[in-house]
């Protein structure tokens, strides 16, 4: 911590230490932590860690993912109309980078927005990935029941556009405070 930190945080970080200390003592608990924060971590809780690990944002094809089985949720729902959007395994199969005019069904065809999407989504947290779709319905439709899916692709791109610029405004603010 620097020496910039309130004393009230100082106490709660060397009361969660002295806890931890304690909990060691026995053998059956594990403590697990996540952060998007690494380099604001106190180093005295990261040397207590027996097993430190370090995940990464998502995958290109990891965000497909994610954002498929929210798509794939919307569509259980009835909020979007069906459609056959293919899984990642399946669109690597059809080559996804190129593509001829004698692939554009629209199941490629969706397919492949969505891939250039996840793309586009490239550094976003887990957390956020999986509310884009949501924010694709709120922000950008009229919510109507079955909606078309190629309109959805299209407000959710609008999402992550919509996104990317939050992140861009907030990193931008933050570099001038």
């Amino acid at each position: 911590m620097s020496g910039l930190e309130c004393s009230d945080a100082v106490r709660v970080v060397n009361a969660l230490l002295t806890e931890i200390d304690k909990i060691k003592q026995h053998p059956n608990v594990l403590i697990l932590t996540t952060s998007n924060i690494t380099g604001s971590i106190d180093l005295a809780f990261v040397d207590r860690a027996d097993i430190k690990q370090y995940v990464g944002p998502p995958t290109q094809a990891a965000i497909y993912q994610i954002y498929l089985s929210a798509i794939q949720e919307l569509m259980g729902k009835g909020v979007i109309s069906s459609s056959s959007i293919m899984n990642y395994t399946s669109l690597k199969m059809a080559n996804m980078t190129t593509t001829t005019r004698a692939q554009s069904s629209s199941s490629l065809t969706q397919s492949l927005t969505l891939w250039r999407l996840a793309e586009l989504s490239s550094g976003f947290s887990g957390r956020t990935l999986r509310k884009i779709p949501f924010h694709a319905l709120a922000l950008f439709s009229k919510l109507e029941k079955g909606m078309d899916m190629d309109l959805f692709l299209v407000n959710l791109g609008m999402a992550v556009d919509n996104q990317t610029k939050e992140r861009e405004e907030l990193n931008n603010s933050l570099n001038t405070a």
